[in-house]
């Protein structure tokens, strides 16, 4: 198979392009800058935002997987909230340009959504996880921060550009995706096992709200599933069917790295501990309760269903990474 993948250069992208190439795939990735990839990786520069050169690289791929978007690892300033908005709708809406004027079209256009489409699970008045079919976009919710609203606003635009999009011939799946876990540095695991191995994570403003999250092998093999299966579109959530509160996602993890202590800290804590590491509080504080309906109907197996295990591999990586061999 020749897949595209435009923003395969982040976190992310990484996990998904080797194993591509390991299963024996062409991989083609599409940054803004000229990069330094894995051998057998392909790479082309773009600016996604206008048609170019890059675009040839569509045609007659079997395959886009775009992952583009500016990192949501950061302060949610006004600019900030602009350029993650900006950056992931231009990115989809011109990769829909590209499919639209090749000549034998990808099969297939996989794109990156996101998990916080859905409302904060403290609105919800029943007690239950949600699927696809029951889940509800978020937006409306009280007693949240303003700007998250912002957030949701930015995953429907994200999924309306590749909606919108004019490409009849191919098919059109969005991955709502929860917190993608791997052991490789600048990840959301790697920033949650810094906290626990200093002391530092135990619950966030009481930690009664859920954390979705995915295994990277899950997420792969996610991919992989959906690639394949062509009779399977639309929106997917892509998480692990265990969403944990935050207190016993951190608990898990510290009981992984031997059982450090954790700190509890209060929302205005979180605050300052955001500030200084250059993020916001959505990341730790907003209630995602979401499980892969879909995936589990289509029947997919996780090899990571639960966190207690999922925490045990990835640390198990992260120490045999450090100390190979």
């Amino acid at each position: 198979m020749k897949v595209v993948i435009p923003g395969g250069t982040g976190q992310v992208g990484g996990v998904l392009r080797r194993a591509l190439v390991e299963r024996g795939d062409s991989v083609t990735v599409l940054s803004r800058r000229p990069e330094q990839l894995e051998d057998g990786i392909r790479h082309a520069v773009w600016d996604g935002r206008t048609l170019g050169a890059w675009a040839d690289e569509l045609d007659g791929a079997d395959a886009v997987v775009n992952l583009a978007g500016r990192t949501v690892s950061c302060r949610y300033t006004d600019a900030n909230l602009r350029q993650m908005m900006d950056s992931r709708v231009d990115s989809t809406r011109v990769v829909g340009q590209a499919i639209a004027a090749a000549r034998r079209p990808p099969r297939v256009w996989l794109q990156m959504s996101t998990a916080t489409i859905y409302a904060d699970a403290r609105s919800r008045p029943d007690d239950r996880p949600h699927d696809e079919h029951t889940g509800i976009i978020g937006g409306e919710e009280l007693d949240v921060p303003l700007y998250w609203e912002y957030s949701v606003r930015i995953a429907r635009r994200w999924e309306a550009a590749q909606a919108d999009a004019d490409v009849p011939g191919t098919r059109r799946v969005a991955l709502r995706t929860a917190m993608v876990m791997t052991p490789d540095r600048g990840g959301v695991f790697d920033y949650l096992s810094w906290m626990a191995r200093l002391g530092l994570g135990g619950p966030v403003a009481g930690g009664r709200q859920h954390v979705s999250w995915i295994h990277g092998e899950d997420f792969v093999r996610v991919v992989e599933l959906l690639l394949e299966r062509e009779d399977l579109d639309g929106p997917f959530i892509v998480a692990a069917p265990d969403p944990v509160e935050q207190r016993d996602l951190m608990r898990s993890l510290r009981g992984a790295w031997g059982g450090r202590p954790g700190l509890p800290a209060t929302r205005w804590m979180a605050e300052i501990g955001a500030f200084a590491l250059r993020t916001d509080t959505e990341l730790l504080l907003k209630s995602r309760r979401v499980v892969p309906g879909r995936l589990l109907d289509a029947g997919f197996t996780f090899r990571h269903p639960r966190w207690d295990a999922a925490a045990g591999d990835l640390v198990a990586r992260r120490r045999s990474a450090r100390h190979p061999g």
